[in-house]
């Protein structure tokens, strides 16, 4: 998705930074501009946002909403094949989606897509399991997922249901099946019918596979995952990725196919090693079985992922940027990577960690990660330890909101513990906007951001003619051309508000 950031239009300096409500003359008008850069943003295009405003704390909620229900417009109009609506699952009729032919090659891909208690709607919309079934002969497995969700004890419910489109591509995780997975989120979340704060990632088997890789690669939308009988190598599906959501493995405990097992234990390891070291932000049950080989209770996954829901916001952030199937993400949670400094195509992993304490201090680490094989099983990679160097690199925007900070308050940003930004955040409907057409998630309208230049280590600023220097008992102050205060600046051009005067 392309997008192009608006710069300050005829404002002046001194309004640059003040708090102005969105005119209620002019917001039909913006209503119509931001389902037009929508609509541009779902197309693929460059896309151009509408003037921008800056708002007051108590103007987000509502700004918030109308931007939402723009995004939702935008989709509405969008010719592209929808998701259906809502049927019963025990009566459920099947539906299809064309995938894209530059992704696989006569891909269409049925679903079934219902729910259970489909009269008792929660009032925040219905948990969504997505279900990937196992590698056998696609029609028989696809039957025996749809008849595994009816049985499941987890209503009221909603499951989407794949069949895989072509058994010689018989992998989740692909490009094509990316494509179906973002574009399942996305029409979900504007459905109204779905619970965005409820949406869980489970398989059998080949799926399980699938499922346990997409955890680590779309976790940041997910409430929970929960792979069974499965395992896959932590260097598919880094442990750390799985921060903030909640992890349920089951795998036989002589279930030695491909290692399963072997790898099952691996990812426990891993993961009671990472709830250790950070308390609270790895929940996880992985088990290995006795007594079961590949074939084992289906029926205690999804019971067990009700249980918890996403935190679309967390103070805690662990992100491996990999490659999966030559596709790498941009973002993660309130992460934005403007510029990223490994190619999408390079195999190349960086790993960015974020931790917001509660007085403001916002600590963002940069790093490549490099891999090293210790084990090899019958030419199957499976045990493999990770050293790190720090990455100056790249442009990183960071999306904030008071679930992350105290809006009201200094914000400070380290990047591998050096400060790169300290002043007051600002509310800006383009940073709504750009953060929904990034993520496409309505808890993820976000008001305010810092862009970091990596690559620009803050030294300074350029010298302000002595004679708008002030006294150091008068009002001296610095804002960026965003007009966010800045107390620590890099080189680069300021609004110094010396007394009564603005000086650039």
């Amino acid at each position: 998705m392309l997008f192009r950031r608006l710069a300050l239009s005829s404002l002046t300096a001194a309004a640059a930074f003040l708090p102005c409500a969105l005119p209620a003359s002019a917001q039909g008008e913006a209503s119509t501009e931001l389902q037009s850069y929508f609509h541009n943003v779902l197309a693929g295009n460059e896309a151009t946002l509408p003037a921008d405003r800056v708002l007051s704390q108590s103007e987000c909620a509502d700004a918030a909403k109308k931007v939402w229900q723009a995004w939702v417009d935008a989709n509405n109009n969008f010719e592209e094949e929808k998701l259906p609506a809502l049927q019963s699952l025990y009566s459920v009729t099947a539906g299809s989606w064309q995938l894209p032919a530059d992704l696989e090659a006569n891909a269409v891909m049925p679903f079934y897509y219902g729910a259970k208690d489909i009269t008792q709607k929660p009032a925040d919309g219905f948990p969504l399991f997505l279900s990937l079934h196992g590698s056998g002969a696609k029609a028989a497995e696809w039957g025996n997922g749809l008849l595994l969700a009816q049985k499941n004890d987890d209503a009221p419910s909603a499951y989407f249901i794949p069949q895989i489109p072509n058994e010689e591509n018989y992998r989740w995780y692909q490009r094509s099946k990316l494509w179906a997975w973002k574009k399942l989120l996305r029409q979900a979340f504007v459905s109204g019918d779905i619970n965005p704060a409820a949406i869980y990632f489970i398989g059998i088997s080949e799926g399980a596979y699938g499922s346990q890789r997409l955890a680590s690669f779309l976790g940041d939308y997910l409430a929970g995952a929960g792979p069974m009988a499965g395992g896959e190598p932590l260097k598919n599906a880094p442990a750390e990725n799985c921060c903030n959501l909640a992890f349920n493995l089951k795998t036989g405990a002589n279930d030695g196919g491909f290692y399963r097992n072997t790898l099952t234990e691996y990812t426990r390891q891993a993961l009671d090693k990472l709830e250790t070291d950070n308390p609270g932000y790895f929940v996880h049950d992985v088990q290995l079985l006795d007594g079961y080989a590949h074939v084992i209770p289906y029926n205690k996954t999804t019971p067990w992922l009700l249980g918890y829901k996403r935190n679309a916001a967390p103070k805690k952030v662990m992100w491996e940027n990999f490659n999966m199937d030559g596709e790498r993400r941009n973002g993660y949670y309130n992460i934005l990577l403007e510029k990223d400094p490994l190619s999408p195509a390079s195999l190349n992993r960086s790993f960015y960690t974020l931790n917001i304490d509660d007085d403001n201090n916002v600590a963002l680490t940069s790093q490549r990660v490099y891999y090293s094989t210790i084990e090899t099983l019958e030419g199957i990679a499976t045990r493999f330890v990770k050293s790190y160097q720090k990455m100056q690199q790249g442009v990183v925007r960071l999306f904030f909101d008071e679930r992350l900070v105290d809006m009201s308050k200094p914000v400070k940003i380290t990047v591998n513990g050096t400060l790169y930004f300290d002043g007051l955040l600002t509310c800006r409907l383009s940073d709504m906007a750009e953060s929904l057409a990034a993520f496409g998630d309505p808890l993820r309208i976000f008001p305010a951001s810092v862009t970091l230049n990596l690559a620009e280590v803050p030294s300074g600023i350029n010298e302000i003619a002595k004679e708008d220097r002030q006294a150091d008992n008068e009002d001296n102050i610095l804002y960026d051309l965003q007009g966010r205060r800045v107390t620590v600046p890099q080189h680069g051009f300021y609004i110094n508000k010396a007394g009564k005067r603005f000086v650039k």
